[in-house]
């Protein structure tokens, strides 16, 4: 089992991160992807790029390298009711909409009640692909009960390999996600989240603990052409 796809990433746009778009699609190339998300953070985030950028993201190349650029962005979540840091028009706009919570942009305290809230709301918002490394122990909210209504509303659940990386405290957390998404038959997206061209591609970890719980290839959009594709189609996403 390996990554065909890689759906959240980030460039210098971002500016704590530290490689161009280019540099990105070359390193997908060299991995053999078939697709790579652009997914610049959001206004709120420190250093973040504004609106104007994400509206011109058209003049870069549907395939670069031979590979199929998403054209997308990491919202915030930045509210307990599930609102994001991106107008509507924008979300309409982009190709790719990955929405997560961070202790920077998210004031408030967090709640397992607030929280749980926060995604059933989320839910309903039909611009976004993939709900984005919700195993924080800091924003934990109710998977049991939000794991079946964001697998309803067809969102993406995405494992991220930074928590097995960086992030070693929520490991479990996203185990337990796993076997939940496995249990109520919910798709997810293996991401690495990569700032730079060495983590691109490289979620090992994450797919060492897939196969450990013997979770159903059918269900990872993004480690077969055929099922990225079929979720294309899906939602009317290009290819």
């Amino acid at each position: 089992m390996k990554l065909i796809a890689d759906l959240h990433t980030h460039t210098i746009a971002s500016t704590h991160a530290y490689a161009t778009v280019t540099e990105m699609a070359n390193e997908a190339a060299e991995l053999g992807l078939f697709a790579l998300a652009i997914t610049d953070h959001a206004r709120t985030m420190p250093g973040a790029p504004g609106p104007f950028y994400f509206e011109s993201l058209g003049l870069i190349p549907k395939y670069l390298k031979g590979v199929r650029l998403l054209k997308g962005i990491e919202a915030n979540i930045c509210d307990y009711e599930g609102n994001l840091d991106v107008e509507d028009s924008l979300q309409n706009y982009l190709d790719w909409v990955v929405a997560s919570m961070h202790t920077i942009t998210l004031k408030g305290e967090a709640t397992v009640e607030k929280c749980t809230n926060a995604y059933i709301k989320l839910a309903e918002n039909p611009n976004v692909n993939v709900i984005a490394h919700s195993g924080s122990e800091y924003f934990k909210y109710d998977y049991e009960k939000v794991i079946p209504v964001l697998a309803k509303n067809g969102k993406l659940i995405e494992i991220n390999d930074s928590a097995f990386r960086y992030n070693k405290d929520n490991k479990g957390n996203c185990v337990e996600i796993a076997k939940l998404c496995k249990k109520y038959n919910a798709r997810i997206c293996v991401d690495t989240d990569a700032h730079f061209t060495d983590t691109l591609g490289r979620a090992y970890k994450t797919l060492e603990m897939l196969k450990d719980i013997d979770f159903p290839e059918k269900l990872i959009v993004n480690t077969s052409v055929e099922n990225l594709k079929a979720y294309f189609d899906e939602k009317n996403i290009s290819y």
